[in-house]
């Protein structure tokens, strides 16, 4: 708490808290690459669509050659709370359904990242919902909402994504249907990372702050590796601060309940194609997470099998 009530006092004042400085090499460009995303109508994902040929064309190519696609607004206001009324959540437990803190792992990481998040776990909603803040007055409702929608978009997304890679698998579905949803809602700065689970729907406002890594660049988008057995990419991004306004993001984390196993698709496995990662459960990684804390890409390399 006095880390945080200090890094709010040099912030007001216009300083850049000691704890918050990277080193200069992992600093970012001044003036990076600008990345525009392929754009995947989702109306045209319905079944009866004239369209949907070319929509799922359009998601394979963005799943494989850029892990990321682009969808086209976030209530600011849990974060102007008195610190005391937020620091009610604050919580080192990585599973817990609400939790509120800063930078990326505050008890590992060497330089904090410039950032306070909110973490509600909103699946399934009727277990979590009254653990959520009562204040502001209509967080819930609008974040209900929001959640009840993202995960029919997740849905959809998923079934069209493992038409587009030719799988047929009703019980993954089924296992996407129960799975965890998580909606953070972001400010100030991430490292390189890839997230957690199966897809991500991203809400941002509009300040620019999103990277991804594109052919080894670091580029700025203008707003399940595992399971395709590599054919689908788990996208390392990163977001960047900047000296004149706050960014807000949601970012809705949609995966597997922490008990499920993942593998790869044994449609996608053949003498061409072998199998190239292990079993890995949901839970490892937010056990490796809580452990190590981000570095990039690293627990997704681990689970590589040797060929």
């Amino acid at each position: 708490m006095e880390l945080e009530e200090s890094a709010e006092a040099d912030y007001m004042k216009g300083r850049v808290p000691t704890k918050y400085i990277l080193p200069v090499p992992d600093r970012t460009q001044a003036e990076p690459d600008l990345l525009e995303l392929p754009i995947v109508d989702i109306s045209d994902l319905h079944p009866s669509s004239a369209g949907r040929e070319r929509a799922l064309s359009s998601l394979a190519d963005a799943c494989r050659k850029y892990g990321s696609f682009s969808m086209i607004e976030v209530s600011r206001s849990f974060f102007k709370l008195p610190l005391k009324e937020r620091e009610r959540f604050m919580s080192s437990e990585v599973l817990s359904p609400v939790r509120y803190g800063t930078s990326f792992n505050q008890t590992m990481d060497g330089v904090f990242c410039w950032r306070d998040f909110l973490k509600l776990t909103s699946h399934p909603l009727p277990e979590v919902l009254s653990l959520w803040p009562a204040s502001p007055p209509d967080l819930r409702e609008v974040a209900v909402s929001y959640a009840r929608e993202t995960r029919n978009l997740f849905l959809d997304l998923m079934a069209a994504i493992m038409e587009t890679l030719g799988v047929e698998d009703a019980k993954m579905m089924e296992k996407f249907r129960e799975g965890s949803q998580l909606m953070p809602e972001l400010t100030l700065g991430m490292p390189p990372h890839s997230d957690y689970g199966f897809l991500t729907v991203l809400l941002q406002d509009g300040v620019n702050g999103l990277q991804m890594q594109h052919q080894g660049r670091w580029a700025t988008v203008n707003a399940a590796a595992i399971f395709s057995n590599g054919k689908y990419k788990s996208v390392l991004h990163r977001v960047f601060v900047n000296a004149t306004s706050p960014r807000v993001s949601v970012a809705s984390l949609h995966s597997l309940s922490p008990a499920a196993v993942v593998s790869p698709s044994p449609q996608l496995v053949t003498a061409s194609e072998p199998r190239r990662y292990m079993d890995t459960g949901f839970a490892a990684f937010l056990h490796h997470l809580s452990s190590r804390g981000t570095t990039a890409k690293s627990f997704l390399e681990s689970r590589k099998l040797a060929h």
